[in-house]
């Protein structure tokens, strides 16, 4: 697995991100802080830490598998740009009815580090035909 370089200046005593097993696509996100998100809530969560993300690479915060299926917590954002240089913050929603107890140092989301591809983007008359057409949601159908 080809390895990537990544600066992080951790702020107060946040904890630095971390992969949980060897292999793993996304390194674990943690609070820094101890929060209610409340059912129905959305709120930015801090991580507590900064990263030099290389240029041609961005950061991708997805949600934790665990908390989505026990909890329902979802993120609600999640864009890091490699010139970005302030804390990641982690938006989090509620999607159950229960609230949810953040403790300092839980994981509370994953990011992934991809890298990215500028494209050339041309005003164009028209596009070419493809077999899906114009079909939107849905338009598969579901089985």
């Amino acid at each position: 697995m080809e390895k990537l370089q990544l600066n992080v200046q951790r702020m107060d005593d946040a904890k630095i991100p971390s992969y949980a097993h060897h292999g793993d696509a996304g390194m674990d996100l943690y609070s820094l802080e101890e929060s209610t998100l409340k059912a129905g809530e959305r709120a930015v969560i801090r991580t507590g830490i900064k990263m030099a993300i290389p240029h041609g690479y961005v950061g991708l915060v997805r949600d934790r598998s665990g908390l989505a299926v026990k909890n329902g917590i979802t993120v609600m954002a999640g864009v890091v740009d490699s010139g970005y240089r302030g804390e990641v913050g982690v938006v989090l929603r509620n999607t159950s009815k229960e609230d949810l107890q953040i403790t300092k140092h839980m994981r509370i989301a994953q990011m992934l580090i991809m890298p990215v591809m500028h494209a050339e983007i041309i005003d164009s008359e028209s596009l070419d035909d493809t077999a899906r057409g114009h079909g939107g949601f849905g338009s598969t159908g579901t089985h």
